[in-house]
């Protein structure tokens, strides 16, 4: 193979162009990332309900809620869309209006209210009535209606933040089922122990429906352990005012129950 060697004014020349441009690189400053792009979807368990003060009383959204604190964690710009009382049709037709193409994160907390969970809770702390017929009721559902919802609702977001990274999060027992507690020992270690088993059903089917669009299911349950109603250090409210606050996650359910177990997946 032939060498052509270079005229030596032209080889300095060459050499000075390749050194100016390598300090030039080294010393340049890095273009600024643009922050994740976060969006928080779902129910009163994403949007803090069970915290107190509101920053939107209407969907009872809190700056301690553990979507904003994982905001604030990993730096990203947050679009708080998380609603009391949401269901899956309103993920599905109203909510997943927030997502877009430009969505790297999304998180998720659904189904309690599409199966009426809330509704059996009541009777379980309304004295002098018996709620396992409102439970199975609210069993039944999950078996039978949750998993169809839950998939439109995922299949809305998979199509509006096709390259977002989606996170599922489950819910936490509510009781420990060992001491007779709340509403004045109302709900007994029968029917807290019936509740925990519907949330254990909840729990697999939100997983399969999770996984089914290809989304991280997070099971928080075990965080929880320890922490449930009428432990020592409760991370979940029991029954109190406002009525609506009651059993959701505490501040110390959100920072030290889902934040944690979100966080290290991210």
């Amino acid at each position: 193979m032939r060498t052509t060697r270079l005229h030596a004014p032209v080889h300095a020349a060459l050499t000075a162009a390749v050194l100016m441009t390598t300090l030039t690189a080294s010393t340049a400053p890095a273009a600024a990332e643009s922050p994740l792009h976060y969006v928080a979807l779902g129910d009163s368990y994403s949007s803090g309900t069970g915290i107190g003060d509101y920053s939107d009383q209407g969907c009872r959204r809190s700056d301690r809620a553990f979507p904003q604190l994982l905001a604030a964690e990993i730096g990203a710009e947050l679009d708080f869309a998380a609603c009391s009382g949401a269901r899956a049709a309103d993920v599905e037709s109203g909510q997943a209006g927030r997502l877009g193409a430009d969505t790297d994160l999304v998180t998720i907390t659904l189904g309690g209210n599409d199966i009426d969970w809330a509704r059996a809770i009541r009777a379980c702390v309304t004295p002098f009535t018996g709620c396992i017929d409102d439970i199975e009721e609210a069993e039944r559902r999950a078996e039978n209606e949750l998993p169809g919802k839950l998939a439109a609702a995922y299949g809305a977001v998979a199509e509006r933040a096709p390259d977002a990274s989606v996170y599922v999060l489950g819910y936490p027992r509510l009781f420990n089922a060992e001491d007779e507690c709340d509403a004045f020992g109302q709900i007994s270690i029968g029917e807290q122990k019936r509740m925990n088993r519907t949330a254990d059903v909840l729990a697999g089917i939100t997983e399969e429906a999770a996984r089914a669009q290809g989304f991280t299911y997070v099971d928080v349950r075990s965080a929880f352990d320890g922490h449930a109603v009428c432990d020592p250090a409760p991370w979940i409210n029991g029954l109190r005012h406002p009525i609506g606050d009651s059993y959701h996650p505490n501040a110390r359910g959100h920072s030290e129950g889902y934040l944690p177990e979100i966080a290290a997946l991210i």
